[in-house]
């Protein structure tokens, strides 16, 4: 059974790379995107295929339209490259962020094609703490447009009851992994800079590490910042309101959605209430 909790309040492109229907096509796009600044980082040390790969995203072969697998890019030197493609097991995180100075761990994973990231953060055991670096827990905060127009709070997910199954348990959460920029992957600490070691600073702010970065640009996000925003689909226009993750830095317009979840057993479930929210990318 998950248990639930209340949140405590924390006072550069050359003409001849286009093609001719004039866009970039994905190869020139991942060409040009490592040799942004933001990059620091070679194909050879993901491997081209792997990093494609993940960019793209997989269909899932499970039989399970829940069940949210590991996936470890090719190359790459994960500490959950052992169960790649295997259901990802809450234990592993909880193993894993033993390891942490922070207590904290982190996964890419598929979950019915669809790529997210699962982010374990010690917030039972942090949340009677006083607040200080390196003792993390998750963060309900205010949610604000690039304009700056108010948009809600993530206190809405114990407010409001069409938001209840994203209600913070099991010291975890689930992120809809596409950045909002461009639609890249963003990873957990596949790269090592400051925004990626393992540290964590209290308030949603770009100081600190632990975020989940996007190489291709550099966007930035707090997984343990949740709060209210408002995404657009790329298709149609239409605006939607969602719960989900703080952008930090960087180009991307805003956050990234959190996905509703169960713990099975040991095995980590998603579930679809809020599809709409994973349209922006569409």
């Amino acid at each position: 059974m998950a248990r639930r909790f209340r949140l405590r309040p924390i006072s550069e492109v050359d003409e001849s790379e286009v093609n001719k229907s004039g866009g970039i096509n994905r190869r020139e796009f991942m060409r040009l995107s490592f040799n942004t600044a933001a990059g620091l980082i070679t194909l050879a040390s993901l491997g081209s295929v792997g990093f494609a790969s993940f960019l793209m995203g997989q269909k899932s072969r499970s039989s399970s339209d829940t069940a949210i697998k590991f996936y470890a890019p090719k190359g790459s030197n994960v500490w959950y490259g052992s169960m790649d493609k295997q259901p990802m097991s809450y234990q592993a995180f909880a193993d894993e962020a033993a390891n942490s100075t922070t207590g904290m761990s982190a996964a890419a994973g598929l979950w019915s094609g669809l790529p997210v990231i699962a982010v374990y953060v010690p917030h039972e055991e942090n949340k009677n703490k006083p607040v200080a670096a390196n003792v993390p827990r998750f963060q309900y905060q205010d949610g604000f447009t690039e304009s700056g127009a108010y948009v809600g709070s993530g206190y809405e997910v114990d407010e409001l009851e069409e938001y209840a199954p994203l209600s913070i348990h099991d010291n975890m959460v689930i992120i809809f992994a596409r950045c909002p920029h461009l639609c890249c992957i963003p990873g957990w600490q596949l790269i090592s800079n400051n925004f990626t070691e393992d540290s964590w600073q209290p308030g949603g702010t770009d100081e600190g590490g632990n975020k989940l970065f996007c190489i291709c640009h550099s966007s930035r996000y707090d997984p343990t910042v949740i709060e209210k925003n408002r995404g657009n689909n790329r298709t149609t226009g239409n605006s939607f309101e969602y719960i989900g993750i703080r952008k930090t830095g960087g180009p991307a317009p805003y956050g990234m959605p959190l996905i509703p979840f169960t713990v099975n057993g040991d095995m980590i479930e998603a579930t679809d209430e809020y599809k709409d929210w994973y349209t922006f990318c569409a």
